[in-house]
């Protein structure tokens, strides 16, 4: 089937990450196959499917964790797999990851947590460190005092927003979400889709959110793509996605909970 790349391009800008005919296989299965996407600068961009459709794979591959098969994956007009080391490490330091979970490392505090990227890439002193750590809890709306406990001290709403700190650690221009209000309560998922919605647009990130929730989608949201049967088939603002006839697409966005969150306020 033939994507839909309606919206594809915004303003005839040059896009800040390029996916061109990308194949990507796990264990001998076929997990995407000439697959075709672009980001522009400062959206948001949110990735959609079914489960086992391959969109974390998508995120991983972006962010070079994931071994690509065949295809390009450009980020600022750059092919990471073909930088030498130390040009890598400057593009990687242009973005932040939230992985499912907030993925902080148990062993550490908060503010150590949110410190280790300044480690990895700058050499600063250990006041300025806990200086940026405070300053980055403050930003995701943390107290001061989250810094000193544990993530096992945390409530799953509190680790998502640590985790997001630390993803905003090196002031990146773009922003990976896997699941981000996966395992909220209602409440809680909306105030964290309010959250990156005025971090997006206070410090003009580019945001490449992979959900399944469609009230994200609906509140965060510039364009959304819906990955199926390994490919990009379509890629829009939500109403255009919604008037797309594929039958997954049209069950996803028209069906009872979708008619819920989608309905007009």
């Amino acid at each position: 089937m033939t994507a839909n790349t309606e919206g594809n391009d915004l303003d005839g800008a040059d896009p800040v990450i390029e996916i061109s005919d990308l194949t990507t296989e796990i264990g001998g299965a076929t997990i995407h196959a000439h697959l075709h996407l672009s980001v522009q600068k400062g959206e948001t961009l949110g990735i959609v499917g079914g489960s086992g459709t391959g969109k974390s794979v998508l995120l991983r591959a972006m962010i070079g964790l994931q071994r690509i098969g065949k295809g390009r994956v450009r980020i600022f007009g750059r092919q990471l797999g073909r930088q030498a080391a130390a040009v890598r490490r400057r593009i990687e330091r242009r973005w932040g990851v939230l992985f499912q979970n907030g993925a902080l490392f148990s062993a550490l505090t908060v503010a150590q947590n949110i410190q280790v990227p300044l480690r990895e890439h700058l050499n600063l002193s250990k006041k300025l460190m806990n200086e940026i750590a405070a300053l980055k809890l403050a930003l995701v709306g943390l107290p001061p005092e989250t810094g000193a406990k544990y993530p096992a001290q945390l409530s799953g709403g509190m680790r998502k927003r640590a985790g997001l700190a630390r993803a905003l650690a090196m002031d990146p221009e773009i922003l990976f979400l896997d699941e981000p209000t996966a395992g909220l309560d209602p409440i809680g998922a909306a105030a964290f889709d309010e959250l990156i919605l005025q971090l997006s647009e206070s410090l003009g990130l580019t945001v490449v959110m992979v959900t399944h929730d469609l009230d994200s989608l609906k509140t965060v949201c510039d364009r959304i793509a819906v990955l199926a049967e390994k490919q990009i088939l379509a890629v829009g603002p939500l109403e255009s996605i919604r008037r797309n006839p594929h039958p997954w697409i049209h069950d996803y966005f028209h069906g009872p909970r979708a008619r819920a969150a989608l309905a007009p306020t």
